[in-house]
């Protein structure tokens, strides 16, 4: 058997450092480029907003984070990090008035404290402690949980060029992670189980040759991977027999049948079977046009139609296409069209 010895590879080691005092966001900038073994990437946020933007884009491993700042501060970052991204280790740094605060972030995880100034050999210490407990080959479960909720949608509604497109950046993910073929086997058989019981609960049983991931190298679990989801989505188009609609056709058709009504995305969304933040995103590159956007068109086209009609009043073709206040349909016709309703219906030769 071949032996594995982690620590002789390189553990990619990403730094962000918060604090709203650019003198001091400089200084310990520099000591962290200076430190041995050095950070794979270092960034710098000015206060607590600032870092939950940057923890999503690149996903530190160690968060260097000051207590007082303005919009969020140290401790509700530290707080949130806590709950949203338990593997972040937290350093905090705070004039010494600031201690029963840095003694709160305790309660959120954090393990290390410094007094400011910093001085180069006491942050390297805590370096040095932070970094001999990061381990190779982490995946928090949020992030593939949310990745199982792409794919799920994407097999769902066939959508190939998207499931393509997820996969390579699924694989491209799983590779930066630097996960051993052991930890990454166990990750995508539990990913697939996952889906196999999601398919289930949408009264599908996938039908095809699961082999669990043998022996082999990280890309051969990748590409194992792969052709289950392909499988599923052949199965599924299969069990459909051609009887498949574009959930995007369907959602369309199901608005246009109700413009009088009140519908909701979530509402429309559960209709086809999708996601309603993945069912917003999808409208919106389909149609080029928003939810909201998309019905407040067709109400207005299907206002046009029944202002070519004499004997129907205005006021009852506002009820028709689903607006009971008069005033804000004749506003909203006239940004949409150009006209007023009465002017559109002049315009045909109605009076």
């Amino acid at each position: 058997m071949t032996s594995i010895h982690p620590a002789k590879e390189r553990i990619p080691i990403h730094l962000l450092i918060v604090d709203d005092e650019p003198i001091i966001r400089l200084g310990l900038e520099k000591m962290a480029e200076a430190y041995f073994p050095s950070f794979t990437n270092i960034r710098t946020a000015e206060n607590g907003l600032d870092a939950l933007e940057e923890i999503d884009a690149f996903e530190p491993n160690i968060v260097i984070s000051d207590i007082r700042m303005p919009k969020m501060d140290g401790l509700a970052l530290c707080q949130t990090i806590h709950d949203k991204h338990a593997h972040i280790q937290m350093l905090v740094v705070s004039g010494y008035n600031d201690f029963e605060y840095a003694q709160k972030c305790m309660s959120y995880g954090v393990k290390h404290y410094l007094l400011k100034p910093v001085t180069e050999a006491s942050l390297y210490e805590v370096f040095d402690t932070m970094i001999k407990r990061e381990a190779p080959g982490y995946i928090p479960v949020t992030r593939y949980v949310e990745w199982i909720d792409r794919m799920e949608q994407c097999i769902w509604s066939l959508q190939t060029d998207e499931l393509n497109g997820l996969m390579d950046q699924w694989k491209a993910y799983c590779l930066k992670a630097s996960l051993s073929f052991y930890q990454l086997r166990e990750l995508l058989n539990e990913c697939t189980d996952m889906l196999l019981k999601r398919f289930q609960a949408r009264h599908f049983v996938p039908t095809i040759t699961l082999q669990g991931i043998q022996e082999g190298n990280v890309k051969s679990a990748l590409d194992a991977f792969d052709d289950h989801l392909r499988q599923i989505a052949a199965g599924l188009l299969k069990s459909r027999k051609g009887n498949y609609k574009d959930p995007m056709q369907e959602a369309k058709a199901y608005i246009d049948c109700r413009l009088s009504q009140e519908l909701s995305l979530d509402e429309v969304a559960s209709m086809v079977g999708l996601a309603p933040t993945y069912f917003s995103l999808l409208f919106k590159k389909m149609t080029n046009e928003t939810f909201v956007q998309y019905r407040i068109n067709k109400r207005m086209c299907k206002a046009k139609e029944l202002l070519g009609v004499p004997h129907l009043k205005i006021i009852d073709i506002a009820d028709e296409v689903g607006y009971d206040d008069y005033s804000h349909f004749t506003k909203t016709f006239k940004k949409i069209v150009g006209t007023s309703p009465s002017e559109f219906r002049t315009s045909l030769g109605i009076k």
